[in-house]
């Protein structure tokens, strides 16, 4: 089963907890034991779990990626400039796989699913993919 998920990023750079959103569309599909696969389908967001209970983890992570890949201002070939969202892009990874069981997300106790903005404010999607 394929759900098609959207959201809008407020900022340039964010990580949003989806797990919630992710959770509930668990729940609807019914699906007891299996496999969850949440995709991003953008160049410039990734998808990524971690830490959800300590808000400070998220601005250091968001903190360390610009130290390693600082936003360049000039245009890349495309006449965008935002080659820096793609490699953040590229070091987060576009999805994330989570096991099923009893109808939950086996997650760990701090574990949260983040989407992850790097040339934001825009309109994003995610694909929630659920298999028995």
């Amino acid at each position: 089963m394929l759900y098609r998920m959207k959201l809008a990023t407020s900022r340039h750079t964010e990580m949003i907890d989806i797990t919630r959103q992710v959770q509930e569309v668990l729940r609807k599909s019914g699906v007891e034991e299996g496999l969850l696969l949440v995709y991003c389908p953008h160049t410039t967001a990734g998808v990524t779990i971690n830490e959800n209970a300590d808000p400070t983890v998220v601005q250091d992570i968001l903190q360390r990626l610009e130290e390693m890949v600082p936003w360049d201002r000039h245009a890349d070939r495309h006449g965008e400039g935002n080659s820096a969202a793609h490699l953040k892009a590229s070091l987060i990874g576009s999805s994330q796989y989570i096991p099923i069981e009893r109808g939950r997300l086996v997650l760990g106790t701090w574990q949260g699913i983040y989407f992850c903005e790097f040339d934001g404010p825009r309109q994003r999607s995610y694909h929630v993919y659920i298999s028995e």
